[in-house]
């Protein structure tokens, strides 16, 4: 590790005095880019515990809130005014903070700062925070119970739990600091947020979806959105655990995953479209070449066999876009087994239903819609707005012989999700595309907390269409008796 006068300019420049500038420039100044991973950085130590309890609304003290907000702001602009940030990037991200604790804490000892133990201990954990990773932002990335972080502004920062969503205690030093770390943040990806260029969809390390868009279109300083990835993988038995579908309907969609057919999963925002996705794909066989197209990378599939594949939006002068619909073309020429679509919401559709009607079968892809039917009517009307002038039976065919399961995903009032309705996709009766559902979850009401109750249970469906497959791959007898018991 770098002695203490490698990192500091001279040791005299911790007595200079706070910049008057409330540490606004100091602030962007300090955004030396993080290491690959924050891995480094100790946010697993007890002293972020008290900032890390967000899901208290802001009912603290506001009076030692503030000034605790104040000393954070004198120590952070003298520590800037101290050290080297040139030397501070070469060492590795626990050097580092090392390095920024010996000086905080010489700082406090200089100015003589009355704080206790443990108010120090989170002063320097949250300074620690703000120079090598996301700042406030920090203790709720490290927390796994978090679905969603909301930041409107500087001020109020919001959580999801539970399904419930709740104000937290959580707040930036100006809309300076939040506007740096949000570039911190993308600039991870080779992406860049400012004031040409205002929305941006970014994915942390660990592949938590980000979007952010900035002031002007944000009148309030910036907003930005985290959709939390869980560390640990969730799998179909989880979901059976949580009730988001039976332990007979699990056994339907290891089947549907396992024998190669294709696929819609729909459902509306938050309702658990990519997790039910990445519970599907760990079905595939691990010697399947398998080519995933995503706007964000987000998805986690376990096989060896994986290409991963991202758009990219363009550049200042409108060039270098590349779309979905250019990646599922380009799809087509990798020689791949399955094509994993993020989330179908263009003419990409289009090329979608081609790859799976042309050898490329258990495709699979999210698109959001409220129902089954709903969510026919989506990739019609992609296809449309797409430019193809082909009537609407030529399209409805299209469908029908390249969809064979819709998979409706459904948040409900009580922030439950579950899996409402698994669905067939027959055939066409003139102008109608005709369905029928295996599977369906049926609400009773609710109990006195407020949780809704309700079961899946199977339609009676002995013999689904895609039976002959499942046959083919030697799964018919496991098929059989799953919807055996669901009926029974």
């Amino acid at each position: 590790m770098f002695g203490k006068k490698s990192a500091l300019q001279e040791k005299p420049a911790a007595l200079k005095p706070a910049p008057s500038s409330s540490g606004k420039p100091a602030a962007a100044k300090s955004a030396p880019k993080p290491g690959p991973s924050a891995s480094g950085k100790p946010s697993a130590k007890p002293a972020a515990k008290p900032k890390a309890e967000a899901d208290k609304p802001v009912v603290e003290n506001k009076q030692q809130s503030e000034k605790y907000y104040q000393t954070k702001t004198t120590i952070f602009n003298a520590l800037i005014d101290t050290i080297d940030l040139s030397q501070l990037a070469q060492l590795d991200p626990e050097s580092a903070a090392e390095e920024i604790r010996d000086i905080v804490n010489e700082i406090i000892s200089i100015k003589n700062l009355q704080m206790s133990i443990a108010e120090q201990e989170a002063l320097l954990q949250d300074i620690c925070n703000d120079v090598l990773g996301y700042g406030p932002l920090e203790p709720l990335l490290a927390r796994d119970d978090i679905a969603d972080i909301m930041v409107n502004g500087s001020s109020r920062v919001f959580i999801e739990v539970n399904g419930k969503i709740q104000l937290t205690n959580i707040r930036f030093r100006d809309n300076a600091q939040l506007m740096n770390i949000c570039q911190r943040i993308v600039s991870q990806v080779g992406r860049r947020v400012d004031e040409s260029s205002p929305i941006c969809d970014a994915r942390l390390p660990d592949g938590s979806r980000v979007n952010v868009i900035a002031p002007p279109l944000s009148i309030d300083g910036a907003a930005l959105t985290i959709r939390k990835f869980k560390k640990d993988k969730l799998t179909m038995s989880n979901l059976v655990d949580f009730g988001s579908i039976s332990p007979e309907g699990a056994k339907v969609l290891e089947i549907i995953g396992g024998c190669r057919i294709n696929t819609l999963i729909s459902g509306g925002t938050g309702s658990g479209k990519t997790t039910l996705l990445n519970c599907m794909t760990s079905f595939i066989e691990t010697d399947e070449r398998v080519i995933t197209c995503e706007d964000a990378a987000e998805l986690q599939l376990q096989q060896p066999h994986v290409v991963r594949l991202e758009t990219r939006p363009p550049n200042l002068e409108g060039q270098g876009e590349v779309t979905m619909r250019d990646l599922v073309k380009n799809c087509l020429r990798m020689r791949p087994e399955r094509i994993i679509v993020g989330e179908v919401r263009g003419p990409e559709a289009f090329d979608l239903l081609q790859a799976m009607n042309t050898g490329h079968d258990g495709s699979m892809g999210t698109l959001h819609a409220n129902s089954p039917r709903e969510a026919l009517q989506r990739v019609e009307s992609m296809i449309t707005m797409g430019g193809y002038n082909l009537p609407s039976k030529t399209i409805r065919e299209m469908i029908v012989g390249s969809i064979d399961i819709i998979i409706q995903a459904a948040r409900l009032r009580d922030g439950s999700r579950r899996i409402t309705h698994i669905t067939e996709v027959l055939g066409t009766e003139g102008d109608t595309v005709i369905t029928q559902d295996l599977f369906v979850y049926d609400i009773d009401g609710e109990d006195d907390d407020g949780k809704v109750l309700g079961r899946h249970k199977s339609t009676g469906i002995a013999r689904p269409a895609f039976w002959d497959r499942a046959r083919y791959y030697g799964r018919h007898a496991e098929l059989a008796e799953a919807l055996d018991a669901a009926s029974e």
